[in-house]
């Protein structure tokens, strides 16, 4: 049994998670949840035993000075709990770690125990993978999950996929056979630029995330860093013909696939999701204080140009891509 001290009754509760490692691309992942920890200023309230779960020769720990006394911090699995306000407040119940070297069903047994615990009513996952994505066209997002009436419910997929799976696949799985409901959001990194940070498929997941569970999510400076990321690969990419040709493929097959998305339907859903964040707003943020995925924004850069790391020339299409394996 877990016992929690210090931990008020939590309010309809919502467990999201990321993890990172092979479901991370791009780091996409876990820097959603580390920016909702960040904003809302998450109170961390357990942690797993790292002797449990993880491999130290994989992920080592890391030594640090605090106040001129050495400390090391151990890879692991942290859980914070944070409050969002507003008329109807709610708790979200953070979980972001590693993805564990071993023992992944007692690791997901724990996890659900806490869940049990706390009372919550959803577990939403955070994954990102590789794909044949162009960066210049909004992020594709895809919410599936295991449950036939969550997904009716809840406007997702419900998930078909056979093959290897990480730990986000495996943690859905035991969500399901224990009752939980839980929905696994994933975001499709271009695997021709997929060197961390990838701040416009943070922004992509955190604006599907707050869709989802029907929250509003500060943003901070995240739509600023979206845009100057994809200046910076428009820069990268016009430097180079073969990747430029490459995009611009990826373009036009992007653009037919979505053809019969122009519908009514569709129109009506973004119009809906118009009119909820149109309230407030702010310099480099969309209608209500959200972004979009694209934007005119301001051509600058966080960083140097030349000081950047060079994205590898893609495969030719139709090539395999053997780093092109995480699920959906």
């Amino acid at each position: 049994m877990i016992e929690l001290e210090g931990v008020p009754e939590l309010i309809d509760p919502v467990m999201v998670a990321a993890f990172e490692g092979w479901n991370d691309a791009g780091d996409a992942a876990s820097t959603a949840v580390a920016h909702l920890e960040r904003e809302w200023k998450g109170e961390v309230f357990a942690a797993l035993d790292a002797e449990d779960y993880y491999d130290f020769q994989v992920n080592r720990p890391t030594v640090w000075m605090d106040a001129g006394v050495r400390k090391i911090t151990w890879p692991t699995t942290r859980l914070s709990v944070v409050r969002v306000g507003g008329d109807k407040p709610r708790d979200l119940v953070l979980v972001r770690g590693i993805e564990p070297s071993m023992r992944w069903r007692s690791f997901c047994n724990e996890l659900l125990g806490f869940a049990h615990e706390l009372g919550v009513e959803l577990v939403v996952i955070l994954g990102a993978l590789l794909g044949d994505t162009p960066h210049t066209r909004p992020v594709p997002i895809s919410g599936t999950t295991s449950d036939a009436d969550l997904a009716r419910r809840m406007d997702l997929e419900e998930t078909k996929y056979e093959g290897p799976t990480g730990i986000v696949g495996v943690l859905q799985e035991a969500c399901t056979h224990a009752g939980v409901p839980a929905v696994s959001l994933w975001a499709a990194v271009p695997h021709y630029v997929s060197q961390p940070p990838n701040p416009k498929a943070t922004l992509a997941l955190l604006n599907r995330l707050e869709d989802l569970i029907d929250v509003r999510i500060p943003l901070g400076e995240l739509p600023e860093d979206a845009r100057a990321w994809q200046v910076g690969v428009d820069q990268l990419a016009a430097e180079d013909s073969e990747v430029a040709e490459y995009v611009q493929t990826l373009e036009e097959a992007r653009d037919t696939a979505e053809l019969p998305e122009a519908s009514g339907e569709a129109i009506a859903r973004e119009f809906e999701r118009y009119l909820r964040r149109r309230d407030g707003g702010g310099p480099g943020t969309g209608p209500g204080g959200h972004a979009t995925d694209g934007g005119d924004g301001p051509p600058f850069l966080r960083d140097n140009p030349s000081e950047r790391t060079r994205p590898p020339k893609p495969p030719k299409p139709g090539a395999a891509d053997e780093d092109d394996s995480s699920e959906e």
